[in-house]
């Protein structure tokens, strides 16, 4: 079965198939489809920072960061933007080159929008890629952030159509569908892909990377995320995902997006060596890096290192050059440690 002459046109049912082939049948083939779209043995690695935590008004259920669930999460406002800056070179300094910021909300209300733009143009004078999720956008939203140069918006399918009113009732999978058309719209690229893991079928596993696959044009990132639970959410007691399954799910995201980056996400901390291995040669080529992942433990730096160097794995270059900025953060910092009514309480369920 060939790979790279398809989108937009595969089935459920093709995936399964895929889903029951001879592991390492499928491992040989997502390793080939790799090689034919990517160097080999290079991960591209970011970070990922929360630059507003907890009190969201979504009923996420894998979520600790939803005000509906008593997590002990430690609540935490929109950072400062001098703040998310420091956090962005000390990232760069570690070896990350791309800065994921993330923020616990429905969606950006107009208000936040100044402080967001000045973060990305701030992370874009390093010479890093810049990345937000915000939950869902406007068009003029989606202007904005691109207009400031944000490279990738992400934005997740979570899971398949058909079971995704058994995670989330809050918004639709067509408004992730259509925030994702916004992102397009405006330019940037999507970063888009899942959660596994979630007490979902096969089938629904097969039906979210068909969803992913489908679109009109294929997301440039897919982070494939198994559920880490979290005492006090509604998922806290769900059965453990098979880590068999989960590397065929990165080995199938690979073959059918074959020149998509598929990052391993989420989860990654409770995963041997072996097991991380085993996604990388499934054709994953892109990590968090850092001991969090907004809520989540993660990985240190160090001992993601030795694992690279134990794999002969190298780190993905970046190739362009800094932003250059046109005005100065200082009064945006100043606004802020004025307490600017734009930087509001995040225990305010907005």
């Amino acid at each position: 079965m060939t790979s790279t002459t398809r989108g937009q046109d595969w089935t459920v049912s093709e995936v399964e198939a895929m889903f029951a082939m001879p592991f390492m049948d499928l491992l040989f083939q997502a390793q080939t489809t790799h090689r034919a779209n990517f160097p080999a043995n290079q991960i591209q690695v970011s970070t990922l920072l929360s630059i507003k935590t907890g009190a969201c008004p979504e009923d996420c259920q894998y979520c600790p960061q939803s005000a509906r669930y008593d997590t002990d999460l430690q609540k935490q406002p929109l950072l400062e933007v001098q703040k998310v800056m420091q956090a962005a070179k000390d990232a760069q300094a570690k070896g990350s080159t791309r800065f994921c910021m993330g923020a616990a909300w429905k969606n950006p209300k107009q208000r936040d929008m100044p402080y967001l733009v000045e973060m990305i143009k701030e992370v874009k004078s390093l010479g890093m890629e810049s990345c937000m999720t915000l939950g869902m956008l406007d068009n003029q939203q989606a202007q904005q952030l691109s207009q400031a140069g944000l490279d990738y918006y992400n934005h997740n399918l979570d899971t398949s159509p058909e079971y995704y009113d058994k995670i989330i009732t809050t918004r639709s999978y067509q408004d992730r569908l259509d925030t994702l058309e916004k992102v397009r719209n405006a330019g940037m690229k999507v970063c888009s892909g899942g959660i596994v893991g979630l007490g979902e079928s096969g089938v629904d596993r097969a039906g979210l990377l068909v969803q992913l696959a489908n679109l009109s044009k294929q997301p440039e990132s897919v982070p494939i995320n198994k559920l880490v639970k979290v005492q006090g959410t509604p998922l806290d007691s769900v059965d453990d995902l098979d880590e068999f399954t989960f590397i065929k799910t990165i080995a199938i995201a690979r073959i059918i997006m074959p020149k998509s980056h598929v990052r391993l996400s989420a989860g990654r901390e409770g995963m041997s060596e072996q097991t991380q291995a085993l996604c990388f040669m499934a054709g994953a080529n892109s990590i968090f890096y850092g001991c969090k992942l907004l809520t989540t433990t993660n990985p240190n730096e160090n001992s993601d290192m030795k694992l690279f160097e134990k794999l002969g794995i190298n780190k993905e270059a970046v190739n362009f050059s800094p932003y250059k900025k046109e005005q100065n953060v200082d009064a945006a910092i100043v606004r802020h440690n004025e307490k600017d009514e734009l930087f509001y309480d995040a225990n305010s369920t907005l």
